[in-house]
C-alpha cells in the first residue's frame, strides 16, 4: 500500500495538470484507508472534492463534503461550510460580448494574400483607445507619506491577527471518580499574546505534577484522577487565573446531584459560565467547552442553538458578553450496589448447593442399626 506522502504527490500533482479524471480514479479506491479523523483523511477528500468539481459531479462532491460536516474538528468543519456553498453557486451565464467569434468568409480562399495583408493593415488601424504619442514623463516613486501609511498598517495587522486565540476545555466524565480534565490554548495565527505567556507561567506554578505540553502556538494541561470536588476546584482555579490576567471577571458554578435506583442511577448535572464582564465584538476569542459522557446524555437546557450533542460528546462554544448555562443528564451503574449484590447471589447459591447436596445424601454404605 502507497504512503500517505506517495498518494498526496501523485494527487496534488494530477490536480494542478488538470488532470482530473485521473485524480479521481486514483483516490476513490484508496480513499477509505486514510480515516476521516485524521488529517491526512481529510486532505485527501478535499482534493477529491476539487477534482470532482473539476469535471462537474457536484453530487458526487457533495457525498465527500458531507462527510466533513460531520468531523469532531471545528476547523474542518467550517471548511466544508465553505465548500459546500461553493458546490450549491448557481452556474453564472457567460455574456456574449465575453466571447469572440470569428466569422469565415468562402471567398476568403480565392483572395490573394496582398489583399488579406491589406485588410490586415485596415484592422490594425483600428483602436478603441485614443493612444498618442505624446510623453508622459518620468515615472515617479512612492512619496515617503505612503510608505508610512503602509508601514503602519502592517504594524497594525501583526498584533491583531497574531491575536486570535482558541480555548478549549474537555471535561472527560467517562470515569464518575477518576475524571480527566484537559485545557488548551491554541493562537491561530503567529505568535501568542503577552497574557498567554503569564497564564502558562502561572498555570505550571499551580500544577507542577499535572501533565503539561507547550509549543510556538499551543499550550495543553491535563488533570487526571480527578474526583467532583477535584474538578470544580481545579476548574474554579483555571478561572481565575485567566479572568486575573485579562483584567475581566467571570465565574464558574457546577452543582451536580444524583438519584439512585438500587442497580443504576441517573446524574444531573448544571454548569454557569458567566462571560458578561467579557465584550462581544471580541471577535479573535473563541471558547469551547467539550463534555464526554459515559452514556448518552439528555439535555435540559432551554436554548439549544450552541450546544452540539454526539454519542458521548457535547461540544459547547460559549458566547461572550452573556451568561452561558448549560443543564444535562445521563444514567451510570451503581457499582458498589451490584458488587454486593453478586457477591450476596453467589453465597445464596453456595448454600443452596450445600443444602441440597446435603440432603441428597451420599452412595457410601451405611452401618446396620443396632
Amino acid at each position: 500500500m502507497k504512503t500517505y506522502e506517495q498518494v498526496l504527490k501523485t494527487a496534488e500533482l494530477a490536480l494542478a495538470k488538470g488532470e482530473y479524471h485521473f485524480c479521481i480514479k486514483f483516490l476513490l479506491p484508496i480513499i477509505e484507508s486514510f480515516p476521516l479523523s485524521s488529517k491526512e483523511g481529510v486532505n485527501l477528500r478535499t482534493i477529491l472534492i476539487t477534482a470532482l468539481c473539476g469535471v462537474n459531479k457536484k453530487d458526487d462532491a457533495k457525498i465527500f463534503c458531507k462527510e466533513l460536516l460531520k468531523s469532531y474538528d471545528n476547523k474542518t468543519r467550517e471548511n466544508a461550510k465553505y465548500l459546500m456553498e461553493v458546490i450549491d453557486s448557481p452556474d453564472i451565464k457567460k455574456p456574449e460580448n465575453w466571447n469572440v467569434e470569428f466569422e469565415s468568409d468562402p471567398l476568403l480562399n480565392k483572395k490573394s494574400l496582398n489583399s488579406l495583408s491589406k485588410k490586415r493593415k485596415i484592422i490594425e488601424k483600428k483602436k478603441f483607445i485614443n493612444v498618442t504619442d505624446t510623453p508622459t514623463g518620468e515615472t515617479k516613486p512612492f512619496q515617503k507619506g505612503f510608505s508610512l501609511i503602509i508601514f503602519f498598517i502592517l504594524l497594525f495587522l501583526i498584533p491583531l491577527l497574531s491575536g486570535c486565540v482558541k480555548v478549549e476545555n474537555t471535561l472527560d466524565l467517562t470515569e464518575l471518580d477518576s475524571i480527566t480534565n484537559n485545557l488548551v490554548l491554541e493562537s491561530k495565527y503567529i505568535k501568542k499574546f503577552p497574557w498567554q505567556i503569564k497564564f502558562e507561567e502561572k498555570i505550571k506554578d499551580i500544577f507542577p505534577e499535572s501533565e503539561i505540553a507547550q509549543d510556538e502556538s499551543t499550550f495543553s494541561l491535563k488533570n487526571k484522577n480527578l474526583n467532583i470536588d477535584n474538578t470544580k476546584k481545579v476548574l474554579k482555579i483555571i478561572q481565575n487565573t485567566s479572568a486575573e490576567l485579562a483584567g475581566v471577571t467571570t465565574n464558574i458554578e457546577i452543582n451536580t446531584t444524583q438519584k439512585d435506583y438500587f442497580l443504576i442511577k441517573k446524574n444531573f448535572y448544571k454548569v454557569d459560565i458567566d462571560l458578561n464582564s467579557i465584550q462581544k465584538n471580541i471577535d479573535n476569542l473563541e471558547l469551547i467547552f467539550k463534555i464526554i459522557h459515559p452514556n448518552k446524555a439528555i439535555l435540559t437546557s432551554q436554548n439549544n442553538s450552541n450546544f452540539e450533542i454526539g454519542r458521548n460528546l457535547i461540544i459547547w462554544n460559549l458566547n461572550l458578553g452573556e451568561l452561558n448555562s448549560l443543564e444535562f443528564s445521563f444514567w451510570s451503574f451503581n457499582r458498589l450496589f451490584i458488587g454486593i449484590s453478586i457477591i450476596l447471589i453467589v453465597i445464596i447459591l453456595a448454600y443452596s448447593l450445600r443444602f441440597y447436596r446435603f440432603k441428597l445424601g451420599t452412595d457410601l454404605p451405611q452401618l446396620p442399626p443396632k
